[in-house]
């Protein structure tokens, strides 16, 4: 069970990681699906990990970055697509 918390916690660095990463560099955009699952996901496997490491701190901080995460996947969900804000460049900004 030790091993598999230190694999989840260590994914889980790694998806926040590579997210913020391909955001930085403009390879994904903040407000797509991809961004947010990729995010939720880290958030989660971190949680989980301090968690079971008792480190109170960072598993409160990685629950509200999971509930952010979620409230972003529900405004993606339900925001119609005709209604999304779009940009000059023709992109939008609701996906």
């Amino acid at each position: 069970m030790y091993l598999l918390l230190e694999v989840l916690g260590m994914l889980g660095a790694g998806a926040l990681l590579y997210a913020y990463a391909m955001l930085s560099m403009g390879k994904m955009s903040g407000d797509g699906l991809a961004y947010q699952l990729i995010n939720l996901g880290g958030a989660i496997a971190l949680m989980v990990n301090s968690a079971a490491h008792f480190a109170w701190p960072s598993a409160v901080l990685n629950l509200i970055w999971s509930g952010i995460g979620l409230l972003a996947l529900w405004r993606l969900a339900t925001t119609r697509p005709w209604r999304r804000r779009r940009f000059p460049d023709g992109t939008s900004a609701g996906g």
